[in-house]
């Protein structure tokens, strides 16, 4: 066989490897999408998983047995997010792949306060972050905190 002809041929296997890749990427129907079970009779998921994101629902300060966590929008913070930390662990994750927050206050007059503490769980990086007043969120909470995340490779 001529070099030429070699080289003709490692070219079309290349190429029908290439296409055969391409083409089960094309046959694929949509992105891998994973609904975490609602806890506790809530008519939400605490997170839903797209490939390789994900989506939190919003957390509040709400302590194990029920109720929020005392002692003030601090407290709440700190409960809000270490039941952030809890929710990214089942779902293979970690605070430090948390991309972006958004955070919702009943009272912006306590950002500061919050702050504090917000950054403690974020030692390696600090996500986008957006953030809204409130007039009333769920439990009569100081705050809300939902996030995005990536997990996986």
């Amino acid at each position: 066989m001529t070099s030429s002809i070699r080289a003709f041929m490692i070219v079309i296997v290349v190429f029908s490897v290439a296409l055969g890749s391409f083409t089960a990427r094309a046959q694929r129907s949509g992105p891998e999408v994973e609904y975490a079970a609602a806890q506790g009779g809530l008519p939400f998921s605490p997170y839903v998983r797209v490939d390789n994101m994900l989506y939190l629902s919003g957390q509040l300060g709400t302590v194990p047995g029920g109720g929020l966590a005392e002692g003030g929008v601090q407290a709440e913070t700190r409960q809000t997010l270490e039941n952030i930390r809890n929710v990214l662990e089942r779902a293979g994750s970690s605070m430090n792949h948390v991309v972006k927050c958004s955070v919702f206050m009943e009272d912006m007059n306590q950002w500061p306060a919050m702050n504090e503490v917000y950054v403690t769980f974020f030692p390696e990086h600090l996500p986008a972050r957006s953030a809204f007043g409130s007039t009333g969120l769920a439990l009569g909470a100081a705050l809300e905190i939902e996030c995005f995340a990536t997990v996986g490779n």
